[in-house]
């Protein structure tokens, strides 16, 4: 543990180090948020509550990302040669892939979709300006990463089951796991992308859900994922800094989309899908009250809240950006409780 903790403090000192004059860059790139309400017309409530922070960097995911594999990359093999003791529930090599594809090939993704945001021409969306690819074009390739990460898991790792806590249950999917993890981490990362909303949210329940699996992953005794998660962590700290309101910086969905697919494997890697959902549970709370507004809206023509997510309309309600998210993280944290006691119990 005393190992882990240091990775996690020189991961946080580092980024602490790094983050200020990125952000500048940042700046002198113009990689900032733009204004997305309509010229003319009515200018939509999202708008109104958002359109003032237009200007903040957007580009914290990219950083992290980098750091964090820049850092794993330098530090593991140096602990395996001075002689650590290196265990993993899984075959090293390919939990490494498995971890590292995700956290990249997502984080790219969402990369390319700010890139075309910030640089690209605005097209009439459904309300307002919309900026970036198209969500079909997005969720074809969300689709395609899942799969290949899903078979991974599969073929690599031989992960096929699911227990339910509290019993003996233990399913056997067997080919049938590709679909369903597949679909977990398609829920994840559209679910962190739609909780990312208010200054310091989604990062500062993520940094809760981290710790709760570097608990379960040291209990396990996965140092492979141990270090990845003490590097994150850190790294996530010194972003929650400059995130929290009012925010300096925003993670942007390279970071959104990373970090939401990423939290999915993790909770698949350990094989805990149950505390995944109550550990991840506020993410899943905000995925579902946009799902149950979508659908309200194409069937019964009428909207079962003033704005979606439920974020949102907490904040259409009067309810200030910091109140919350600070309730959020207290939920976020008594779910993440709740999560570990059905992982251990």
């Amino acid at each position: 543990m005393a190992l882990f903790l240091g990775l996690l403090i020189f991961s946080f000192v580092v980024t602490s180090i790094v983050i200020v004059p990125f952000i500048g860059f940042l700046y002198r790139l113009k990689f900032t948020r733009k204004v997305e309400a309509p010229k003319n017309g009515k200018v939509p409530l999202f708008d109104k509550m958002h359109d003032w922070k237009a200007g903040t960097p957007v580009g914290g995911g990219l950083l992290i990302i980098g750091l964090v594999s820049l850092l794993y990359a330098i530090l593991f093999p140096l602990l395996r040669y001075l002689g650590v003791y290196v265990t993993a529930v899984h075959t090293l090599r390919d939990e490494l892939n498995i971890i590292f594809f995700s956290f990249i090939s997502f984080g790219l993704l969402g990369f390319y979709d700010d890139f075309v945001k910030f640089f690209g021409k605005a097209r009439k969306g459904v309300i307002g300006r919309s900026f970036g690819l198209s969500r079909y074009v997005k969720f074809f390739i969300q689709l395609t990463l899942a799969l290949i990460i899903a078979s991974m898991l599969y073929f690599n790792l031989r992960i096929d089951i699911i227990h339910i806590p509290l019993t003996h249950i233990v399913f056997y999917l067997g080919w049938w796991y590709i679909p369903f993890a597949a679909l977990v981490i398609i829920s994840f990362v559209n679910a962190y992308n739609i909780t990312d909303g208010l200054d310091g949210l989604a990062a500062g329940l993520l940094m809760i859900c981290l710790f709760a699996f570097w608990i379960l992953s040291t209990a396990v005794l996965d140092t492979t994922l141990s270090v990845f998660l003490s590097l994150w962590i850190g790294a996530l700290i010194a972003f929650l800094y400059f995130n929290i309101y009012p925010a300096r910086i925003w993670l942007g969905d390279s970071g959104a989309l990373s970090f939401g697919a990423t939290l999915a494997v993790v909770g698949l890697l350990i094989g805990k899908i149950f505390a995944l959902v109550f550990i991840g549970g506020f993410f899943v709370g905000e995925a579902a009250s946009s799902l149950i507004q979508i659908i309200s809206l194409r069937v019964f023509k009428r909207r079962v809240f003033k704005i979606a997510p439920f974020h949102l309309w907490l904040q259409a309600r009067g309810w200030e950006e910091p109140k919350i998210v600070s309730r959020a993280w207290l939920a976020g944290l008594m779910l993440a409780i709740i999560g570990i006691w059905l992982a251990i119990i």
